[in-house]
């Protein structure tokens, strides 16, 4: 009788699964809701990435030490400064969500301060490649990006340099 009542409970849950429509699952592929990343700024305030949520948002992986990174910095920063303004037909705007691998807090603080990284959500655990966000996005080289939708859901990867506005302007509403 009980393994029948589990079993009946278990095919509710299946059922109430599939009805809701809910077929996502959390990862790191285009179309996987985006893994949670909560850290520290460097003045040691908890962001999280689902406080983004109803916004187009860039998680960018980077780090001070990294020579492609910081060449590619004024390439987001451009970004940022062309869509944080910008209208979405089904967004409440864009933001920039920095994951950095650094080791030293020094080194991360003064490379936003160089490269002018102007937005807010600058994140790290300074794990260095043992990052914990790294490990979770499957991070094996820098810089890494990952755009997701407002829902949440991962719709490109690695897009650099003008790659990065030609998939933006597919939502935008207006400039």
């Amino acid at each position: 009788m009980k393994a029948l009542k589990l079993l009946s409970t278990g095919l509710l849950l299946v059922a109430a699964f599939a009805v809701s429509g809910q077929t996502k699952k959390v990862g790191t592929g285009i179309g996987d809701i985006a893994p949670e990343i909560k850290l520290n700024s460097p003045s040691g305030k908890e962001y999280a990435l689902s406080d983004l949520r109803g916004k187009y948002v860039l998680i960018d992986f980077w780090a001070s030490w990294c020579g492609p990174c910081r060449r590619e910095n004024p390439n987001v920063v451009r970004a940022y400064e062309k869509y944080s303004k910008a209208k979405f037909r089904d967004a409440k705007g864009f933001e920039i969500f920095s994951v950095s691998l650094d080791r030293s807090k020094d080194a991360w603080e003064k490379a936003i301060e160089q490269d002018n990284l102007q937005w807010d959500y600058h994140v790290s655990d300074l794990g260095y490649w043992n990052s914990k966000p790294a490990r979770t996005y499957k991070v094996n080289s820098i810089p890494a990006s990952y755009l997701v939708d407002p829902d949440g859901v991962i719709v490109a990867k690695n897009l650099r340099g003008p790659l990065l506005d030609r998939e933006l302007d597919k939502y935008v509403k207006k400039l």
